[in-house]
């Protein structure tokens, strides 16, 4: 099939959970065959180099579009009433390429990796002209207007005005997409669940997980428990749930820690730190190490792996990398959403400061629990979160597609 991948940011390298979503998606299909093309904004220049990389390493074509300054892009929301998400990854150059490319050629599907991705989509006159349209297939990954009301309920004004209006806005533009696409993603049943409750009750939205890729993430050849327990935190850390995780934890929970184990650390490793998080450092035992070039040897060197999320859902990558390097971890329910993992089998749950250093306490103190519940989650992993087995669903479906194409022709 020719299929067009509509990325609201060049999925390489794949150092985000969604690029790292994404990236094995194109690199799903393209294995299979299929013809695939990529249209994505971008910021800076810097990024060019990363749609070659990317079309060097899954056989796919891509095409970079500038996208406008962040102030025109804030303006142009204000003024059309469109939300900021959909305003900050429109670029008319896109929408022109893409459109010619349709006029062009017979595409046979659509992934959209975002939902701000569908304005592109709403926009292309040539698609509604069609005699045989695209299928159209939206990757929501998470519900976005929950995220932007949760967001909203621990802001003050201004900012709760805005994730207000964000929140609004998105909810009516996930609407419309899901009405008009004619498959919907998300990245686990409670997504969906919420999708149904809030936005929509439709029968197009389906769950399409996460994957590891377990040659990039692997336990230490040799484990040795550190004397004093080594704590660790990953992730980009200007996004809101992250920091506001961290944040949390060293507030609510380290001071107890470091009365306990003076010699404990607190690895908090992760790109573009805002400053509340460097900051952090100035309690003992904290370390922020900005961005790194190989996050693996931060996996293999902890004892416990630290999830206190009290924002935003989906599956959490950085979980499955950790249970991938069989490094037990300790999250709130919210963290480990949408995982198939059983509490005090494969992860330790913990929602207050309380049943947080509860937790740490046993590990740091029984080396045999620590193995167990690092071993139990490496198997998981092995067992049920392979790439290939995780996108099934999209597979199946693109191979029902095909089918009916065929029988068209």
């Amino acid at each position: 099939m020719k299929i067009v991948v509509l990325a609201h940011r060049v999925p390489f390298p794949a150092n985000k959970g969604e690029k790292i979503r994404t990236y094995n998606q194109v690199k799903f299909l393209a294995s299979l065959g299929h013809e695939i093309h990529l249209f994505s904004p971008y910021d800076s220049d810097n990024e060019l180099t990363y749609f070659t990389s990317l079309e060097n390493s899954s056989r796919i074509s891509t095409r970079a579009f500038r996208l406008p300054t962040k102030l025109f892009r804030l303006l142009s929301a204000l003024l059309t009433g469109k939300s900021f998400s959909v305003a900050n990854f429109y670029v008319e150059s896109l929408q022109n390429s893409f459109d010619r490319f349709i006029v062009e050629n017979q595409v046979d599907a659509i992934l959209c990796t975002a939902s701000s991705m569908a304005e592109y989509i709403f926009n292309s006159h040539p698609l509604e002209s069609k005699q045989r349209s695209p299928v159209l297939i939206m990757d929501f990954m998470d519900v976005d207007s929950d995220k932007w009301a949760q967001y909203q309920d621990t802001s003050r004004f201004p900012m709760s005005w805005v994730y207000a209006r964000e929140q609004r806005l998105v909810s009516q533009f996930e609407r419309q997409t899901a009405e008009h696409f004619d498959k919907c993603y998300l990245i686990a049943q409670a997504e969906v669940k919420l999708f149904k409750d809030r936005v929509l009750d439709c029968n197009n939205v389906e769950v399409l997980g996460n994957g590891l890729d377990t040659s990039s993430f692997y336990p230490p050849v040799t484990k040795t428990q550190n004397a004093q327990p080594v704590l660790l935190f990953t992730g980009v850390m200007d996004y809101k749930p992250n920091a506001d995780a961290v944040m949390w934890f060293v507030k609510n929970c380290w001071p107890t820690i470091i009365a306990q184990f003076p010699q404990a650390k607190f690895v908090i490793a992760g790109m573009n730190p805002v400053k509340e998080v460097e900051l952090l450092t100035r309690n003992q035992g904290v370390e922020v190490t900005g961005f790194v070039e190989d996050i693996l040897p931060y996996y293999q060197a902890a004892d416990i792996f630290i999830a206190p999320f009290r924002l935003a859902r989906g599956v959490q990558n950085k979980v499955l990398q950790a249970f991938s390097c069989a490094l037990p971890v300790i999250s709130t329910p919210m963290g480990a959403e949408g995982i198939n993992c059983v509490a005090e089998k494969s992860i330790l749950l913990a929602s207050t400061p309380t049943e947080f250093i509860e937790q740490i306490n046993r590990l740091a103190t029984d080396s045999e629990l620590t193995r167990r519940i690092g071993a139990a989650a490496l198997q998981l992993i092995q067992q049920e979160y392979s790439w290939e087995g995780q996108l099934a669903p999209l597979n199946r479906f693109l191979f029902t597609q095909e089918d009916v194409n065929e029988k068209r022709s």
